[in-house]
């Protein structure tokens, strides 16, 4: 993809928590304009490279995944579509995963906080390491870009919508173009959360948490209601990881929760039988590069659910 010079920059300090209407936009633009957006991790700052598994404790819940924007699309009205297209990305070099206490797919299982710090070198992006365990090649992407809703109030960012939002879908990387439905004037765009690398359902609830710049395009395709928000990819997506293959672990049930947890499960008992890792940082290693897929759902009652771990982590 050709590069742009960003026209203007949108810093990290004009963030919000929460999506809301009524926030004042950080920046009005015209449809086709590039930007540059500094997003905060989604901790805000909270760790650092001191930070202890104890640092998790005090994370604070309503200051997570702050939000750079909005920004003001003229032109931007309901049943409109706004096009973002993900140019690049500039990651910091620091990140964090952790294992939060009642949150994550396994939380009944792992109740005791635990924290993974990254080192990786933000010019070259190489594979950054897991301890002695691994090393999980890095797709910096962003995990929650979005508008706002026309619902009025502020609105929780941790759960995805119609309009976007906590999406953390790692193939949002640079050459996708994400297409949210417009629901307010001016769209008013967002984005932050952004991640160094993430196995598809970041099934602890945290992947490599980054903080970064994005570049990005927006447009506006007029008077083309969308229902729910779709995307385009400039090539493959998961060719970055699998060129040793994989050990899949599945769950099968009636309940598709269940059969994903179940799938996880085994791969965490596998990682601490046959890798030696331990299993909070097995879980913690699932969530970052292993990818979980329903790879079943018509034969009912039961479906089929699978996790994939890339053998290339270990190599």
């Amino acid at each position: 993809m050709s590069r742009r010079s960003p026209i203007k920059t949108i810093h990290s300090h004009c963030h919000h928590l929460g999506w809301d209407n009524s926030h004042a936009p950080t920046a009005r633009i015209e449809p086709g304009s590039t930007l540059e957006l500094q997003c905060l991790d989604a901790g805000n700052g909270h760790f650092r490279p001191d930070s202890t598994a104890d640092t998790v404790r005090s994370l604070a819940a309503d200051r997570a995944n702050p939000l750079t924007g909005p920004v003001f699309v003229d032109g931007a009205e309901p049943g409109d579509i706004l096009a973002v297209t993900l140019d690049s990305f500039a990651p910091s070099g620091f990140g964090w995963t952790a294992i939060i206490p009642g949150f994550g797919l396994l939380a009944d299982q792992f109740s005791r906080p635990a924290l993974q710090l990254w080192s990786y070198d933000r010019e070259v992006q190489a594979p950054a390491a897991f301890g002695t365990y691994a090393r999980i090649p890095l797709r910096p992407f962003a995990g929650t870009l979005g508008v706002a809703p026309a619902a009025p109030g502020n609105h929780s960012v941790i759960p995805p919508r119609r309009v976007g939002g906590n999406l953390d879908t790692r193939d949002l990387c640079a050459g996708s173009t994400l297409y949210l439905p417009v629901e307010v004037a001016g769209a008013l765009f967002s984005i932050g959360d952004t991640h160094a690398a993430q196995g598809d359902g970041e099934v602890c609830g945290t992947a490599i948490e980054s903080a970064m710049n994005v570049t990005v395009k927006l447009d506006l395709i007029k008077q083309t209601p969308l229902a729910m928000p779709r995307f385009s990819t400039a090539g493959p997506v998961t060719r970055h990881i699998d060129g040793a293959g994989y050990d899949v672990f599945t769950g099968v049930g009636p309940d598709l929760l269940q059969a994903a947890r179940d799938a996880v499960s085994g791969a965490i008992d596998w990682l601490t039988a046959t890798q030696r890792v331990p299993a909070e940082q097995a879980y913690m290693l699932c969530s970052v590069c292993g990818d979980l897929r329903v790879t079943e759902i018509v034969d009912l009652p039961n479906v089929v659910v699978a996790f994939y771990m890339p053998r290339m982590v270990f190599d």
